[in-house]
């Protein structure tokens, strides 16, 4: 391809805009790589992680032993219908310790990049 086709491709006036697209415009701040926020931590998964492991975890202790399994059946045989409410309620604020604890993660990171963010 010669400098004349080339030319009738892509004219002067394409080029400029291309390169006016690619220059910052006055008054405008160029971070360097160095100051661009690597990827965030993903605190929910992180911690419900934990959180299942551990109970898959305490699931496998239980199943590993049969003596222990024929306790667990005796157990939930014998549990009173107020003690199961009462353990479901437990569930439910166990439930909601956590998503709290993964709020205030996500809040403590969020500020942190706030603070470390370069101030105009």
């Amino acid at each position: 391809m010669s400098d004349n086709e080339t030319a009738e491709l892509f004219p002067a006036s394409a080029t400029a805009a291309i390169d006016a697209d690619t220059t910052p415009a006055a008054g405008t701040r160029v971070l360097d790589s160095d100051a661009t926020p690597g990827p965030r931590v993903r605190w929910a998964g992180m911690v419900w992680g934990l959180v299942l492991a551990a109970l898959a975890g305490a699931g496998i202790w239980l199943a590993a032993d049969e003596q222990r399994i024929d306790d667990l059946s005796a157990w939930a045989q014998n549990l009173q219908p107020a003690t199961a409410v009462a353990y479901a309620l437990i569930a439910v604020g166990v439930i909601a310790l956590v998503t709290g604890l993964v709020g205030l993660l996500h809040r403590a990171q969020r500020a942190l990049e706030d603070r470390r963010a370069p101030q105009p």
